[in-house]
């Protein structure tokens, strides 16, 4: 271990974390994943709304192939044969991820509010325009990101020397990081932003789907106001949880060399799995004293 390695283990954290807020707040701003089919259901139920609502898929599998294209891009940027300055390999690699992100995002949000014109959803197209922008902005960081973690750790005059190729790596972080998205930065939009009126923690009944808020802090709400309110707590969770996954996966293999200790490397891994999981449940037991039980929900909350 030497200072190089470690420099670039908290680069590597640090870029995780940015990269871990921005892809959260781009599924806010799209409504994709999780809360995606609550605002499908909307209009269904009689809420007609300015959210925007393109899931393509689940972020797992989107952000990887984003990442994936953006690393694809670049490598090829960087091969022998046009010889590209790492930096802007990567800069051009997520700015075609970004791109095909919007392209996706404008045909699935068009394509999803014109088949519900049934039930007076419209298409609203500043919400298209600004969304749409703002969607691609935030995709363009986290390819960016996503793609410079693993380019630091599969570089061959970097310490790291990863043996799976620069797309493998991007593909396997963009699934992990669309999943920590999916779990942890979700729970705070789906749950806690869309339906307000309910109280958070206490579940969704199978009868209230799709009886999302649709006003917002002045007029109708749109996904720029989801996006306001997750910035607070929801994205920055997000990107703390995959900084530190990025960090402390890589600091075990940094502090012990696989090559001669790569046991202590996978017994460190397995102690913090557990360690955390430990923390985990104690965490759940003091929050379940401190509050209680959750009420059942029955039309209003109980004094």
């Amino acid at each position: 271990m030497d200072m190089v390695s470690m420099g670039l283990l908290a680069a590597m954290g640090a870029l995780a974390t940015i990269a871990g807020t921005s892809e959260d707040l781009e599924s806010d701003v799209g409504s994709q994943s999780n809360p995606n089919s609550q605002v499908q259901l909307a209009a269904q139920v009689g809420h007609t709304h300015r959210i925007y609502n393109k899931a393509i898929s689940g972020e797992p599998p989107s952000n990887a192939l984003y990442a994936a294209l953006a690393a694809v891009t670049a490598s090829v940027l960087m091969s022998d044969v046009y010889g590209m300055n790492a930096f802007f390999s990567i800069a051009v690699g997520a700015l075609v991820a970004a791109v095909f992100n919007g392209i996706l995002s404008m045909t699935s949000y068009m394509g999803r509010n014109a088949s519900q014109a049934r039930f007076d959803q419209y298409i609203y197209l500043d919400v298209l325009r600004s969304h749409t922008t703002t969607i691609m902005a935030h995709a363009y960081i986290t390819a960016f990101c996503v793609v410079a973690i693993s380019y630091i750790m599969t570089a061959p005059w970097l310490p790291i020397q990863h043996p799976f190729p620069l797309p493998v790596i991007a593909f396997i972080w963009g699934l992990a990081l669309g999943a920590i998205g999916s779990s942890t930065g979700d729970v705070h939009y789906g749950a806690e932003r869309q339906f307000q009126q309910y109280p958070f923690g206490a579940g969704l009944n199978a009868a209230n789907s799709g009886d999302i808020v649709t006003k917002g802090e002045a007029g109708l709400r749109s996904s720029i106001d989801n996006a306001w309110f997750c910035a607070k707590f929801g994205g920055p969770v997000t990107g703390l949880a995959f900084g530190l996954i990025v960090f402390l996966d890589n600091w075990r293999t940094t502090v012990f060399d696989p090559a001669t200790q790569g046991w202590y490397a996978v017994l460190i891994g397995i102690l913090i799995v557990i360690l955390l999981n430990i923390g985990n449940r104690l965490l759940e037991i003091r929050a379940k004293k401190m509050y209680g039980p959750y009420p059942e929900y029955a039309g209003e909350i109980k004094a």
